[in-house]
C-alpha cells in the first residue's frame, strides 16, 4: 500500500487528491458547495455539505486504490460546534471571512485585552480568527452555553470537524497550525490558554487535543478496512511544507480564495511591529517552527466577483486575455475590501471601492485591476514582512494556488513587488505538503531534505517593471486604500 489520499477542503469546495508512491498526484474529484450570506459581511457554510463532498470526493478518487494513509488539509479559522452525541452541528459553519464580530472585537480592543492576545496566540483582536465566532455561537443558539458547560458540545475547525465524522466521533483531536489560529491557542507553551477562554466565558472542556502535523490522529472505515489519518495542517502552513519552505527567510504565496503569505522564521517567533501575525509555519516531533503571516481575504474572490456578480466573464481563465488587452492609459484600481481589508491594514469595517474610472472604462479594465489587486496587496505584505526582519535583501517568492497559473499576474506581480517570482512544476502544493506529511509518517515518503529536493521549478517571472514606475503605481494604490479604510 503506497498511495497517499490527500484530502483539501477549501472555502468554496471540497478536493480528493491521490498521490503516488513518488509523491505524483495521479486522481482526483472535486465538489463545489453554496456559500451562505445571511446578512452583509457574514459568511457561512452548511457543515453537512462540507462532509458530504469531503466523502463523495474521497470515494470517488479512492475507488480500488490501496490508501495507505489519509492527510487533511483545511481552510483555516472557520468555526464549527456540534452535539457530542448526534455529531450533527448546532449552527451552520462561520467562516472565516465572516465579519460578524467586529464589535466584540473592538469592544475587547478597547478594553485593552489585544497586548494579551498577541503575546499569547501572536494574532490580533480580528473576527477573522475562530475564538470570537465560537463565543457568538455559544451566545446565540438557544441552549449553547449552557449545553457546552454541561460537556455536551465540541468545538473545532474544519479538520476537527472532518477527523470526528472520519473516526465515528472516536477522536476529538485538531494539529498545531490549525490550534494556532483559533485565538485561543498559546504558539510558546503549545497549550489552549486558559486566560483567554476566560476572557471570552468559552469553556475549556470544548476544545479538541492539539498533536502534531505529523502523527496519529485516529482511522476510517470509509474506504473499507481501517485507513490511518497520518496528517493534518491548515491550508496555508500546508502549502509552506508543499513549497518545501523548511529554511529560515523562505517565503511562499499562495492565491486562492484569498492570499496568504507565510514567511519561514525558524524555532523563534518574531513578533511583528507592522500589524502581521505570528504564527505556527508546521510542528514536528513536538517542535515548532514558525512563521510571518500577511492575509490577504480577498484575491481570487475578486475575480468570482467579476463572473458572478458582475457577470462580465464566464471563466476566471478569461482575465489574463482581458488584463493584457487593457487600455494602458486607464489605471483603474479595484480595493477588494468586500469583506474588510486584512494585513497589514486589519479593518473589518472597510468595504470594496474602485477608484480611476472613465467612461471609457469597461470589462477588461475591470479584469486587470482584479489581477493587479492580488500583486499590490502582496507588496503591502512584502514590505511589512522585511520591516520586521530588519532588512530590505533580495527575496524570491515561491507561490501556488489557482491565479498562480496566470503568466500575467504572476509577471505584474514580480513587477510591483520587484521581486522574482517562481511557480513551481506542482501548483497544488496545498495537497502536496499534506500528502507528504501522512506518506512520511506511514514511511512511505522520504524525510524533510529528501522532498526538499523533489522541488522543482516551472517558471521564473523576472522583475521587468523600471523601479520609478513600479513605485508610482504602489503610491496610486495606497492613495486608493487611504481612501477606503473606515478610520485613518
Amino acid at each position: 500500500m503506497t498511495q497517499i489520499l490527500a484530502i483539501d477542503q477549501g472555502t468554496t469546495s471540497s478536493r480528493a487528491i491521490l498521490f503516488d508512491e513518488d509523491i505524483r498526484p495521479t486522481r482526483s474529484a472535486q465538489r463545489e458547495f453554496k456559500q451562505h450570506f445571511p446578512a452583509s459581511g457574514w459568511v457561512e457554510h452548511d457543515p453537512e455539505d462540507i462532509w458530504n463532498t469531503v466523502r463523495e470526493t474521497c470515494l470517488e478518487v479512492a475507488n480500488g486504490a490501496d490508501v495507505a494513509a489519509i492527510g487533511i488539509t483545511n481552510q483555516r479559522e472557520t468555526t464549527l460546534v456540534w452535539d457530542r452525541a448526534t455529531g450533527k452541528a448546532i449552527h451552520n459553519a462561520i467562516v472565516w471571512q465572516d465579519r460578524r464580530t467586529a464589535d466584540n472585537c473592538a469592544a475587547l480592543k478597547q478594553a485593552g485585552h489585544e497586548a494579551l492576545v498577541t503575546d499569547r496566540t501572536g494574532l490580533l483582536l480580528d473576527p477573522y480568527f475562530s475564538a470570537t465566532k465560537l463565543a457568538w455561537i455559544l451566545d446565540n443558539v438557544d441552549g449553547a452555553r449552557a449545553r457546552a458547560e454541561a460537556g455536551k458540545l465540541a468545538f473545532g475547525t474544519v479538520d476537527t470537524f472532518l477527523i470526528w465524522r472520519l473516526t465515528g466521533g472516536a477522536r476529538h483531536v485538531t494539529d498545531a497550525t490549525n490550534a494556532a489560529r483559533t485565538m485561543l491557542y498559546d504558539i510558546k507553551t503549545g497549550a489552549w490558554d486558559a486566560d483567554i477562554c476566560a476572557l471570552l466565558n468559552i469553556p475549556m472542556s470544548m476544545l479538541p487535543e492539539v498533536l502534531d502535523c505529523a502523527a496519529e490522529f485516529g482511522a476510517t472505515d470509509l474506504l473499507g478496512g481501517k485507513t490511518p489519518i497520518l496528517g493534518v495542517a491548515g491550508d496555508q502552513q500546508a502549502a509552506t511544507i508543499g513549497q518545501a519552505c523548511f529554511k529560515p527567510g523562505m517565503m511562499k504565496s499562495t492565491y486562492g480564495t484569498g492570499c496568504f503569505a507565510l514567511l519561514n522564521t525558524g524555532d523563534v517567533p518574531v513578533a511583528s511591529t507592522n500589524r502581521l501575525l505570528t504564527t505556527i509555519a508546521y510542528q514536528l516531533d513536538g517542535k515548532p517552527t514558525y512563521a510571518l503571516e500577511g492575509s490577504i481575504f480577498i484575491a481570487g474572490a475578486a475575480v468570482q466577483w467579476l463572473r458572478d456578480g458582475l457577470g462580465v466573464i464566464d471563466d476566471a481563465a478569461q482575465t489574463g486575455e482581458m488584463a493584457e488587452a487593457a487600455d494602458p492609459e486607464q489605471e483603474v484600481i479595484l480595493v477588494p475590501a468586500f469583506t474588510g481589508l486584512g494585513a497589514p491594514y486589519w479593518d473589518a469595517e472597510c468595504r470594496g471601492a474602485v477608484f480611476g474610472l472613465t467612461r471609457a472604462s469597461g470589462p477588461k479594465e475591470f479584469a486587470r485591476a482584479a489581477l493587479e489587486s492580488f500583486g499590490f496587496q502582496t507588496r503591502d505584505l512584502l514590505t511589512a514582512m522585511q520591516a520586521d526582519m530588519g532588512h530590505d535583501s533580495e527575496t524570491v517568492l515561491r507561490v501556488d494556488g489557482g491565479m498562480a497559473a496566470s503568466d500575467w499576474t504572476m509577471q505584474f506581480l514580480a513587477d510591483i513587488t520587484g521581486a522574482a517570482v517562481d511557480r513551481p512544476t506542482v501548483l497544488e502544493t496545498t495537497a502536496l505538503g499534506v500528502a507528504w506529511l501522512a506518506g512520511m509518517k506511514a514511511g512511505i515518503y522520504p524525510d524533510q531534505d529528501g522532498f526538499a529536493t523533489r522541488w522543482a521549478l516551472d517558471h521564473r517571472f523576472e522583475v521587468k517593471m523600471d523601479a520609478p514606475t513600479r513605485d508610482r503605481r504602489y503610491d496610486a494604490w495606497q492613495d486608493a486604500v487611504s481612501r477606503t479604510l473606515s478610520r485613518p
